[in-house]
């Protein structure tokens, strides 16, 4: 593989961008949205179908054939409790939320295992910051009577799946989709088969989506090749399906992936107001080297952070995007303006936001309560 292109890799630091997004469905046989038969209300109701932030998917139709016979289905989620909530993690929760509203039950795991195994955190710590990240995502509209959330560490299926996934897997195999790994991560993504597969294998079989990011699909391709070995009740499991968002890139570096680590690539929902103020007035936009030009030859949207949170997150109303779309590429917005008007609408939504979770910390840490 040519050394530009980067792999597909859920454990890495390097960016899957747009200029790889075709390569990378055609390699691995991921489905296009565009041959499925979406309902016209299902597809109006879903902002990420809506604005093509979704750009693939693996046997979706299975989710939609049930919506239409008004049969049970699942989202299947979980977060890796090592950090704060912060920017990047909102994609997928607000995803999640958004199929709940839709009319699927969520199953959501808590990956206290692989950030033991990835990161060398303890389970009590790892316990800690779960709860605050479930209180996040209670904050963004999970409706948690329609919701089952676990441990990987306190749920026994889940653990066993390593065994019983074991017996149908092979080095070679591990090592075909994941590359060379330590063998702790080899024995992570077979926990995750048992996350993903548990609302089929706890509940009953039922359609079951997980919706990821593009670098996430090796997961997707294991599970999938390892539920035809697995029953309930004597009935096969259906395959999972998964549908695949486009990853975003660092606010202040479109060329790499957004990172906790590097100052300004995002920000945390509990920074102070100002810092997170400072970070969008510095975030990369698609905008000319002078008012003239941007005048002149308009601005890049596609190419532009502000727009992109805006699309993904922070505009709700399309009409109004739509009016920002056009007047960038009219070169009738100066980026600095844009910058002011946008800072004003993530504050905004932070402390919302923030109250928000203050009403659903306690509910957090009950559902989290295993003792």
């Amino acid at each position: 593989m040519n050394d530009k292109q980067p792999n597909i890799d859920p454990w890495g630091s390097e960016l899957v961008g747009e200029k790889d997004y075709q390569r990378i469905i055609e390699e691995f046989g991921i489905e296009q949205v565009e041959d499925l038969d979406i309902p016209a209300s299902f597809f109006e109701d879903n902002q990420f179908f809506r604005r093509k932030l979704i750009i693939g998917h693996r046997g979706f139709e299975t989710i939609l054939k049930a919506i239409k016979l008004q049969k049970p289905w699942a989202i299947m989620s979980g977060i890796k409790p090592s950090g704060k909530f912060h920017l990047g993690t909102l994609m997928t929760a607000k995803e999640m939320v958004e199929l709940q509203n839709q009319g699927g039950f969520v199953y959501y795991s808590i990956a206290d295992i692989e950030s033991y195994v990835d990161h060398g955190m303890t389970y009590e710590t790892a316990l800690e910051i779960a709860q605050d990240n479930i209180a996040d995502i209670i904050a963004l509209g999970l409706d948690v009577n329609r919701a089952y959330i676990w441990l990987q560490s306190k749920e026994k299926l889940v653990k066993e799946m390593v065994f019983e996934a074991g017996r149908y897997v092979t080095l070679a195999m591990m090592k075909a989709i994941y590359g060379e790994r330590r063998f702790g991560l080899y024995n992570c993504a077979l926990v995750q088969v048992g996350d993903i597969l548990l609302p089929q294998l706890k509940e009953e079989v039922m359609p079951t989506v997980v919706p990821v990011g593009l670098d996430q699909d090796p997961h997707l391709r294991l599970v999938r090749d390892l539920s035809k070995y697995f029953k309930r009740d004597g009935v096969d499991l259906i395959k999972p399906a998964s549908t695949y968002h486009k990853l975003l890139p660092s606010l202040t570096d479109i060329t790499k992936k957004m990172s906790k680590s590097i100052s300004g690539s995002s920000f945390y929902f509990d920074q102070p107001e100002e810092e997170i103020s400072k970070i969008i007035l510095r975030t990369y936009t698609g905008g000319r080297r002078n008012k003239k030009e941007q005048q002149e030859l308009g601005g890049e949207p596609d190419k532009c952070m502000i727009y992109q949170i805006l699309k993904i997150y922070f505009e709700p109303d399309d009409t109004k995007l739509g009016e920002v779309f056009q007047k960038c590429i009219n070169g009738e917005l100066m980026c600095g303006d844009h910058k002011r008007e946008c800072a004003e609408k993530v504050l905004d939504f932070v402390k919302n936001h923030i109250k928000k979770k203050e009403r659903a910390i306690d509910i957090a840490r009950q559902l989290l309560n295993f003792d």
